[in-house]
C-alpha cells in the first residue's frame, strides 16, 4: 500500500502526487497574492481577519511591513512559477500522459520518476521552511537580482537551496520525457503522428535541459556568496549600511542577470508549450476535425524552441548595452513572435468549419486563444529598447506577463483538467459548476490584469508596497488598484465551485464511458495500443462509421 500510493513507481500515481501537489502550490501562491492585493489597496490599514497572525515583527497592529511585502511578492512570483504552473503542466500532465498517447506502459525510467517528484517536494518544503527562519522568507523579488540578495536575510539561503533542488528535480524529469518519447513509441508510431500535446512536451523537456543548469550555476555562485563569502556577484568599492562590503570584489552583478535570464526566457516557454498542446487536443476533439497546419504547427514549436535561447537580453535593456547588441536581441525578440502567432492562427483557422461542441474544457480552450493573444501582443513594446525604457519595472511589465501565464496557461491547465478528469477518475465533472467557474473566473482575470497595463502606460512602478500612494502621478489611478483587489478577491471566491466540482465529483459525477469525449488519440483506448495505424485526429473521416477514427484502429 505504501509503496503503491506514496513511493510508486506507477507514472500514472507520479503524475497524480504532482498534480496534487502543484495544485496545492497554486493554492498558496493565490494566497499570498490576495494578502498583498489588500496592502496595495488599502496601503497603511490592518489586514483583516488574518493581520495579527503574522506577528508584531511582519505586521505590527496587523498593518503590512514593506518588507513582509516584498517577502509575499517574491514567494508569490516563485511559487506560482516553479512549483505550481510547471509542475502542473510537465509533471502532472505529462507524467499521465505521455506513456498513454505513444502506447507505452511507463516512462523509461521510472525509479527516476519517482526521485524526480520527491526532489521536487522538498525543494518546495525548503522554500516554505523559510517563512520561519530569522528575518523571514526571501524579499529579493522572483528573480533574486544581487547585490541586493547576496546580503538578504537568511530566507534567501532557503531559497537558494530549495531552488537548487527544484533545478535537479526538473533534470531528472527532462531526461525521462525525452527518452520516453524518442525510445517506447508504439509501433507505427512515427513522428509526425504524435498527438501535439506529446510534441510540446517533448519541446519542453528539452528547454528545461538545456536552459536549466545555468540558473543551477548561478544560484551556486550566489550561495557562495552568501555563505562563503566569495564576490561573483559582488563589485569593488560596495557601501552597505554606510559601510564598504569588506571583501575582495570583483564580481559582477550583471552576470547573475545573464545566467537568470537565459532560463528565464526558455521558463516562458516551458509555461506556455504544454498549454499549447492542451488546448491544441481539446480543440481538435470538440470541433471534430484535424487540427489546421499540423506539421506547420511542430516545425513551430520546435523554431520557438531554438530562438527561445537568442532573446534573453530584451530583459535587460537598462543596463547599459551598446547599439549593436541590442538592436540584435530586438530582431530575435521580434522573430520569435513569428512561431507564437503561427500556432494560435492555426487554432484559430481549426475552429472554422468545425463542429464546435461548448462543453466546459472547450470553453477554457477557447478563452486562451485571446488571452494569450493579448499577453503577446503586449509584449511587443517590451521587446523594442526605444518602447522598453519608459515602461521597464513598471505595472505594464506585471500585466504582459500575467495574460501569458495567468489566462493563459492556466485558463489551458483548468481545460485539461475538465478533459482528462474522467479518464483519471472514471467519472464526469458538473458542467453547470464548470460553467460557473470559467465565466467568473475570465471576468475576474481580465478585471486584476487589464488594468495594470493602463498603470503601467502611466508609468506606475512595480513593487510599491503603498501601490504607488507616494507618487502624486499615481495617486489618480489608485482606484484601479482597489478594483484589481477587489476582482482578485472575488476570483478566489469563483475558484470554490472548481475546488467543490473535483472533489465531489468522485461520488457524484456522472460515471464515464471508456471515451466520452470520442477523441482519436492512444490514452481514451480500452486496452494498450498494439499498433498505431493513423494520424492523431482523424475526426469526420468520409466514408467512416463514426465521427472518429482512433488511432489504434486499422479499419474505418
Amino acid at each position: 500500500m505504501f509503496r503503491k500510493y506514496v513511493f510508486s513507481l506507477d507514472h500514472k500515481v507520479i503524475g497524480l502526487q504532482y498534480a496534487l501537489t502543484s495544485l496545492v502550490f497554486l493554492l498558496i501562491g493565490f494566497s499570498l497574492a490576495l494578502l498583498f492585493r489588500w496592502q496595495l489597496a488599502y496601503p497603511g490599514q490592518p489586514v483583516p481577519i488574518v493581520g495579527r497572525w503574522f506577528g508584531e515583527l511582519n505586521a505590527p497592529g496587523g498593518m503590512m511591513l514593506p518588507e513582509f511585502y516584498n517577502q509575499l511578492v517574491a514567494m508569490h512570483g516563485t511559487i506560482m512559477v516553479f512549483l505550481a504552473v510547471v509542475p502542473l503542466s510537465v509533471g502532472a500532465f505529462g507524467n499521465y500522459l505521455i506513456p498513454l498517447q505513444i502506447g507505452a506502459s511507463d516512462m523509461a525510467f521510472p525509479r527516476l520518476n519517482m526521485a524526480s517528484y520527491w526532489t521536487y517536494l522538498a525543494g518546495g518544503m525548503v522554500m516554505l521552511a523559510s517563512f520561519f527562519v530569522r528575518g523571514g522568507a526571501p524579499n529579493s523579488g522572483w528573480t533574486s537580482y544581487p547585490p541586493l540578495a547576496d546580503f538578504a536575510t537568511l530566507g534567501q539561503t532557503f531559497w537558494l537551496i530549495g531552488m537548487s533542488l527544484l533545478i535537479v528535480s526538473s533534470m531528472f524529469g527532462s531526461v525521462n520525457t525525452v527518452t520516453t518519447i524518442v525510445q517506447l513509441r508504439a509501433p507505427g508510431l512515427t513522428w509526425f503522428r504524435l498527438p501535439f500535446f506529446v510534441w510540446a512536451q517533448l519541446v519542453t523537456a528539452s528547454l528545461l535541459l538545456l536552459a536549466f543548469p545555468p540558473l543551477q550555476g548561478a544560484a551556486i555562485l550566489q550561495f557562495a556568496d552568501r555563505v562563503l563569502g566569495t564576490s561573483f556577484f559582488l563589485p569593488s568599492g560596495l557601501f552597505v549600511g554606510g559601510q564598504v562590503v569588506n571583501r575582495i570584489g570583483g564580481g559582477n552583478p550583471l552576470l547573475w542577470q545573464h545566467l537568470f535570464w537565459f532560463l528565464g526566457h526558455p521558463e516562458v516557454y516551458v509555461l506556455i508549450l504544454p498549454a499549447m498542446g492542451i488546448v491544441s487536443e481539446i480543440i481538435a476533439n470538440n470541433t471534430r476535425k484535424p487540427l489546421w497546419g499540423y506539421r506547420l504547427m511542430v516545425y513551430a514549436i520546435i523554431f520557438l524552441g531554438f530562438m527561445s535561447f537568442a532573446v534573453w537580453a530584451h530583459h535587460m535593456f537598462l543596463t547599459g548595452m551598446g547599439t549593436v547588441i541590442s538592436a540584435f536581441f530586438q530582431t530575435t525578440t521580434m522573430i520569435i513572435s513569428v512561431p507564437s502567432v503561427i500556432v494560435l492562427t492555426a487554432l484559430l483557422l481549426s475552429l472554422y468549419g468545425g463542429s464546435i461542441r461548448f462543453n466546459t474544457p472547450m470553453l477554457f480552450a477557447l478563452a486562451f486563444l485571446p488571452m494569450f493573444g493579448v499577453g503577446g501582443l503586449s509584449g511587443l513594446p517590451l521587446g523594442l529598447a526605444s518602447s522598453d525604457v519608459p515602461l521597464h519595472d513598471t505595472m505594464y511589465v506585471v500585466g504582459h506577463f500575467h495574460y501569458v501565464v495567468a489566462p493563459g496557461t492556466i485558463f489551458a491547465l483548468f481545460a485539461g483538467i475538465y478533459y482528462w478528469y474522467p479518464k483519471v477518475t472514471g467519472r464526469m465533472m458538473n458542467e453547470p459548476l464548470g460553467w460557473l467557474h470559467f465565466a467568473g473566473s475570465f471576468i475576474c482575470m481580465n478585471g486584476i490584469l487589464f488594468p495594470m497595463l493602463i498603470l503601467g502606460l502611466a508609468g506606475v512602478n512595480r513593487r510599491l508596497f503603498d501601490g504607488g500612494m507616494t507618487y502624486v502621478h499615481a495617486q489618480p489611478l489608485h482606484n484601479l488598484q482597489v478594483g484589481m483587489s477587489h476582482a482578485a478577491w472575488a476570483l478566489a471566491l469563483f475558484q470554490l465551485p472548481f475546488i467543490w466540482n473535483v472533489f465531489a465529483s468522485l461520488k457524484l459525477g456522472r460515471v464515464a464511458e471508456t471515451n466520452p469525449w470520442h477523441a482519436t488519440t492512444l490514452e481514451w483506448a480500452a486496452a494498450p495500443a498494439a499498433a498505431v495505424y493513423r494520424a492523431a485526429y482523424e475526426y469526420s473521416v468520409p466514408g467512416a462509421a463514426n465521427d472518429f477514427v482512433p488511432q489504434n484502429s486499422a479499419s474505418l
